[in-house]
């Protein structure tokens, strides 16, 4: 078994879990761990046997954030690369969803921004308080943040430092569903039930087009659908889908 700096990873039944574990110091996100993290995302994307990613923090709280001190040990040219790591939920074929609750602050919510799906219980906390520390998001946070909910929300959360609540998160489309606390592990697992049902080529296809084209000019998003639309029209997992619309019955897809 592979040791991480704060962090598991476990596998069952098609999907990894990733959580965050640091007891005493709420989950905080070490560097090293911000290089495994990138590295595991990577290996997990690459293995057939996982259909989906869940990141998590153990003892009711996702993370408060990276190990403050470790930034002034650091020389000022590896700080100026954190976002690669950072957004190695984003590269991956597979969906991620990020399960939130407690605090979410810092590259905790970076991390959370570059997943595919965030669930969020009702007490969750979002922040990105660097500026509180005399420095900004630098871990993908001011663009993602502001590609999702806007320049000026994006300023008024990141130029005060404020902390976000479930229900203006909801309303931001910061996350994707509030649900109670005691139910956020079950509304996870229905969203993966869900996902295992699709295609996981159309799955893969879908997440690179839309990270790919999101900022693009329309001709050029439209480009670019266009030829993995084409693509996907090859696939064994295409013919089965139409095929069973046809015949009123539940598609059997494999991936090919």
């Amino acid at each position: 078994m592979t040791d991480y700096d704060g962090f598991g990873v476990a596998i069952a039944d098609g999907v990894a879990t990733i959580t965050l574990d640091v007891s005493g110091k709420l989950n905080r996100v070490s560097m090293a761990a911000r290089e495994q993290l990138g590295r595991v995302f990577d290996e997990l994307g690459a293995d057939e046997a996982v259909r989906a990613i869940v990141l998590n923090g153990a003892r009711e709280t996702f993370t408060a954030g990276g190990d403050i001190a470790s930034f002034l040990e650091r020389p000022a040219e590896e700080l100026s690369r954190l976002a690669w790591n950072v957004a190695a939920p984003e590269r991956c074929p597979k969906p991620v969803v990020a399960e939130l609750r407690g605090y979410v602050f810092g590259v905790g919510l970076e991390l959370a921004l570059a997943c595919d799906f965030r669930l969020a219980a009702e007490d969750v906390q979002l922040a990105q308080p660097e500026v509180r520390l005399g420095m900004i998001p630098g871990s993908g946070g001011t663009q993602r943040l502001a590609r999702l909910i806007g320049l000026g929300r994006a300023k008024d959360v990141i130029m005060r430092g404020r902390r976000i609540a479930a229900e203006e998160a909801l309303a931001l489309g910061l996350v994707t569903e509030v649900v109670p606390a005691d139910g956020l592990d079950a509304a996870v697992t229905r969203l993966l039930n869900e996902l295992a049902e699709l295609p996981p080529l159309a799955l893969a296809m879908a997440k690179r087009v839309l990270n790919q084209a999101y900022d693009a000019p329309l001709h050029v998003g439209l480009e670019v659908e266009g030829l993995a639309y084409g693509l996907l029209r090859s696939t064994r997992d295409f013919q089965e889908g139409v095929e069973a619309f046809g015949q009123k019955r539940k598609p059997k897809f494999e991936g090919r």
